[in-house]
């Protein structure tokens, strides 16, 4: 795990090298952190705050699912305030998994566009 001095409100993250494929795959066959992926993937290396996500989970289930992800090495997180600020580690996962990440958020694509149902 690594904790960058530049930046210390970093919160720790396992270094490139480090970085495991089950853990990844694990962090992104849960549909919510799917999403937060989906969504950082979308803004382009920008950097979210943890409340920019519209999800029908709790508080605290969301910080569970930001600590998998971060974990895993999907994501990098630092405070900001009392704010956690997010962005996707686009590049490190490319550089340890090339096309992985890609891959994965093109098959899903569908599954954040198709229409919700009807409410009855």
């Amino acid at each position: 795990m690594t904790n960058d001095q530049d930046c210390p409100g970093l919160l720790p993250e396992p270094a490139v090298a480090e970085l495991r494929l089950e853990a990844v795959l694990h962090a992104l066959a849960d549909p919510t952190r799917l999403r937060i992926v989906a969504d950082l993937a979308a803004v382009g290396g920008d950097e979210l705050n943890c409340l920019a996500f519209e999800l029908p989970v709790t508080k605290s289930t969301l910080t569970h699912h930001f600590r998998v992800l971060r974990e895993a090495g999907l994501i990098r997180q630092h405070r900001r305030g009392t704010s956690k600020m997010n962005t996707l580690r686009a590049a490190d996962l490319s550089a340890r998994f090339p096309g992985l990440l890609d891959a994965v958020l093109a098959a899903a694509e569908p599954c954040f566009t198709t229409p919700k149902p009807a409410a009855r």
